[in-house]
C-alpha cells in the first residue's frame, strides 16, 4: 500500500504527456502572457509589503511620542532607571521645573509655585503642558560618553536634557497679579517671531502638591482648575471680532469701506426680517459714524451693517484662511475656534457674527496669532514656547526657528487695520492705555454668554509699540462686563511690565 502511495504521488509530480504536449501547443504569446501573469502577482505582493513598511516606519515616526508614552513601552520606565529627569528653565534661565534627589527617592520640583502651573504642566498621575509635551526629551540624557563617565565613577544617574522655554518670569507675574481673583487668561508673544512670553490661565493649581490635591479637583466640576484658558478656552469674542470684519471689508472692497457712512439709533434691523435685530452694547446711539469710527467706538449696529453686505463666499473663504474651524498650528493642546458662514445663512445668524456672538466662539491664543498677524504686516507666525533643547552640561541638542504661517493678509490690509486699531486707543473704548509712555493699538470687546442676560466676558486684545510692533498681549475676563473697563487695565499693566514703565 505504502509503495501505491508513492507511485500516485510520483504520478502527480510528473505531469502526464498529455499535460507536456499542452504546454508545447502553447503559442509564444500565451507564454509571454503566463510569464507576465507570474510577474504581476509577484509584482503585487512585493509591492503591498513594501508598503506595509513605509506604513509602519512612516507612522513610528510621526507618533513616536505617543509610541514612546504607551503603558506597553517600558522604555522610559528604563530610561529613568538611569537618568534623572532633566530640567525647564525660563527664558532668563530661572528654574520652572526640576527633580531633586531625597532620602525618600525622587520628587519634581516647581519653584514658582501656581504661577507657570498650566503652561509647564505637572508630571504625576498623567502629564500636562510642557511637562507633557517634552516628556521623551526631559527623560534621555544626551550627554557624551566621555562626560557619562564622571557619573558612572560616582554611581550617579545622568542628568536629563534640559528645556529652555520662551518664558519671561516679570512677565508671567504681571499678567497673574492682574488677573487678581477673576476667572480667565492673559497670553503675551513677540510679534515678530510668535515667542510665548507669557501664557496664565486662573484659577490654577500647584503642581508641586497635585497628586495630594488630585482628589479635590477631579471633584470640582464647576471651576475647571486643570484647562488652560489661554489655550484651551472657548469663548464668544465679542467685538474683537470686529477685526475680522474689517478685514474682509477692506479685502472686498477697499473704495466702498473708505466711502462708508451709517446712522447709528442703538439697534440695527435686518433688511426684510424686522425679527432679526442687533443692538449697540447697552443701546447706546452712536450717531453718524464712517467704518474707522465705527470701529474705534465698537458700533454693533454699524457692523451687522457692513457684515450683512459681505460676499459671502468670500467671507467663508476668509475665515479658513485665518485658522477658523481647523486646528491651530501649535504642540499644545488648544481649542479649534468656530464660525461660520453659507449662501444659506440666515441674516440673524450672519449679524451675530459680525459682532462675534451667536455661535461664533475663539481661544485668547487664536485671536492673539490673528492681532499679531495684523501687527506684523499681515505675515502670521506660529506659536512656541520651547526655545531650545540642551544636555546638562549645556550642548545645544534642538533650537527652535521662528516660522511663518505665510502672508495672510497683504499688507496694505493689515496695517489699515493697525490704523484704525490705534485710533481704539486714542479715542475709542480702549482710552484707558491713551496716557501710557508707549504708544499702543488694540480692540476691545464685551461679549455676552447667556441668553436673556447682560453678563459678558471682557475682552482686549492688541499691541506695543503701534509704530513698531514688539509684543501682542490678549486678555479675557470671565463675566467681568465691558472690555474698555476691566481687559484694557489688564493689559497695560502686562505692557508696562515689558517696557518697565511705573
Amino acid at each position: 500500500m505504502i509503495s501505491d502511495l508513492r507511485n500516485d504521488k510520483r504520478n502527480r509530480e510528473i505531469p502526464s504527456e498529455h499535460d507536456q504536449e499542452e504546454v508545447r501547443r502553447r503559442t509564444p504569446e500565451e507564454k509571454r502572457a503566463a510569464r507576465h501573469r507570474i510577474y504581476f502577482v509577484g509584482g503585487s505582493f512585493i509591492a503591498v509589503f513594501l508598503a506595509m513598511m513605509v506604513y509602519i516606519v512612516t507612522y513610528a515616526v510621526r507618533n513616536q511620542d505617543t509610541l514612546f508614552e504607551n503603558d506597553y513601552n517600558g522604555r522610559e520606565e528604563m530610561l529613568l532607571k538611569q537618568n534623572l529627569r532633566g530640567t525647564i528653565y525660563a527664558a532668563d534661565g530661572q528654574v520652572l521645573a526640576m527633580t531633586e534627589e531625597t532620602g525618600a527617592g525622587e520628587r519634581r520640583v516647581y519653584p514658582f509655585g501656581n504661577l507657570f502651573s498650566h503652561i509647564v504642566g505637572y508630571d504625576v498621575l498623567g502629564r500636562s503642558g510642557i511637562e507633557a509635551l517634552e516628556n521623551r526629551t526631559l527623560v534621555q540624557s544626551g550627554l557624551a560618553i566621555s562626560e557619562k563617565t564622571a557619573y558612572d565613577e560616582r554611581g550617579e544617574k545622568y542628568p536629563g536634557n534640559d528645556v529652555v522655554t520662551t518664558l519671561e518670569p516679570s512677565l508671567q507675574q504681571a499678567a497673574s497679579d492682574a488677573l487678581g481673583i477673576y476667572k480667565g487668561a492673559i497670553i503675551a508673544t513677540e510679534v515678530g517671531t510668535g515667542k510665548i512670553l507669557c501664557c496664565v490661565s486662573k484659577p490654577d493649581f500647584d503642581p508641586g502638591t497635585i497628586a495630594e490635591d488630585w482628589a479635590e479637583i477631579r471633584q470640582d466640576n464647576v471651576s475647571g482648575v486643570l484647562v488652560n484658558r489661554a489655550t484651551q478656552g472657548k469663548y464668544p469674542p465679542g467685538s474683537t471680532f470686529k477685526i475680522i470684519d474689517s478685514i474682509e471689508f477692506l479685502q472686498e472692497d477697499k473704495a466702498a469701506a473708505e466711502g462708508y457712512r451709517f446712522q447709528c439709533t442703538g439697534s440695527f434691523t435686518a433688511p426684510g426680517d424686522p425679527s432679526s435685530v442687533i443692538h449697540c452694547y447697552h443701546n447706546q446711539v452712536h450717531g453718524s459714524v464712517n467704518f474707522r469710527t465705527s470701529f474705534a467706538q465698537s458700533c454693533n449696529s454699524s457692523f451687522a451693517n457692513i457684515g450683512m453686505t459681505f460676499d459671502r463666499g468670500a467671507f467663508a473663504k476668509t475665515l479658513d484662511q485665518l485658522y477658523f474651524n481647523r486646528e491651530l498650528p501649535f504642540e499644545l493642546p488648544s481649542s479649534v475656534s468656530s464660525a461660520s458662514v453659507t449662501s444659506l445663512s440666515p441674516a440673524e445668524d450672519v449679524m451675530q457674527l459680525s459682532i462675534g456672538q451667536g455661535e461664533t466662539t475663539m481661544s485668547p491664543l487664536h485671536l492673539n496669532m490673528i492681532t499679531a498677524m495684523v501687527a506684523n504686516h499681515g505675515k502670521m507666525m506660529k506659536p512656541y514656547v520651547v526655545d531650545r533643547v540642551q544636555t546638562a552640561s549645556g550642548s545645544v541638542i534642538r533650537r527652535t526657528q521662528a516660522s511663518s504661517l505665510g502672508q495672510l493678509i497683504s499688507q496694505e490690509t493689515a496695517d489699515e487695520v493697525a490704523d484704525m486699531m490705534r485710533l481704539v486707543v486714542t479715542d475709542g473704548t480702549g482710552r484707558k492705555l491713551a496716557d501710557a509712555p508707549y504708544s499702543a493699538a488694540g480692540k476691545t470687546g464685551s461679549a455676552e454668554y447667556q441668553e436673556g442676560s447682560t453678563i459678558s466676558h471682557a475682552w482686549f486684545t492688541g499691541f506695543a509699540p503701534a509704530d513698531d510692533p514688539q509684543i501682542c498681549v490678549t486678555v479675557v475676563l470671565e463675566g467681568a462686563g465691558s472690555g474698555g473697563d476691566y481687559a484694557v487695565p489688564m493689559a497695560r499693566r502686562v505692557f508696562d511690565a515689558w517696557y518697565g514703565a511705573n
